[in-house]
């Protein structure tokens, strides 16, 4: 996944979730997105380098995407629609495998009774459903799912625990986008009740897979595959 027109800023405040304000190069003040919706607190500390993507459209409320954000120099990705499209890209070509065979059919967005999952997989003998999410939360190199309770992330969790209990193939793979880590841990000071619902997922079959991204400013994608270590969080 790439990213076109790039610059380089410097935070200064996060005055609500969605928009962060930032000084240009050139000095002046510039609001921009944020398109992640998670805490941060950790990242986006004033003074910080960021990185971010100016958009050619008028239409826009602000001109600028925060995608990146320099932590004590790991770079780390901070767009949340980032980790979907790494992992379609390497389902696509077959760097990150989740069938025992390549599979004949990656679709996204597939229903599964009152849920929508992130993918659906169909290779000969198999179909896999497959639930994506993106990590940012790091301290003294181990990665946490979530960094605020999440709902949602719970339900796509008990439901895949229910395919597999159902048959089918099922999947998390945690994006964690940054380039380096020790190992994912669930966030269980945050939410445990995630992290007993992962371990419960696990215990039924679902493949719970850690990925490391290579990321720079310009461009993201899946790399090296870490490991999972839950109850230590």
């Amino acid at each position: 996944m790439r990213y076109e027109k790039v610059q380089m800023a410097t935070f200064l405040e996060r005055p609500n979730r969605f928009i962060a304000r930032c000084r240009m190069f050139d000095g002046s003040i510039q609001e921009s997105h944020v398109p992640n919706t998670g805490r941060c607190r950790e990242l986006l500390v004033p003074g910080c380098r960021v990185f971010l993507q100016f958009h050619d459209n008028p239409a826009r409320k602000t001109r600028h995407s925060l995608i990146a954000v320099d932590k004590d120099g790991l770079l780390i990705n901070m767009d949340s629609q980032a980790p979907n499209r790494v992992v379609e890209e390497a389902l696509l070509d077959g760097s990150l495998r989740l069938t025992r065979e390549p599979p004949t059919l990656v679709r996204r967005e597939a229903a599964y009774h009152d849920s929508r999952l992130d993918f659906f997989l169909q290779a000969p003998g198999e179909q896999v459903y497959v639930e994506v999410k993106g990590v940012t939360l790091e301290e003294k190199g181990v990665v946490r799912f979530p960094d605020a309770p999440t709902q949602r992330g719970l339900r796509h969790i008990r439901e895949l625990t229910r395919a597999a209990g159902e048959g089918c193939g099922a999947a998390v793979v945690f994006v964690v986008q940054m380039e380096r880590a020790a190992y994912f841990a669930s966030n269980d000071d945050t939410q445990p009740e995630f992290g007993r619902a992962l371990a419960e997922a696990q215990r039924a079959g679902v493949r719970l897979v850690a990925r490391c991204c290579e990321v720079t400013p310009l461009r993201i994608s899946l790399g090296q595959e870490i490991p999972v270590k839950l109850g230590q969080g």
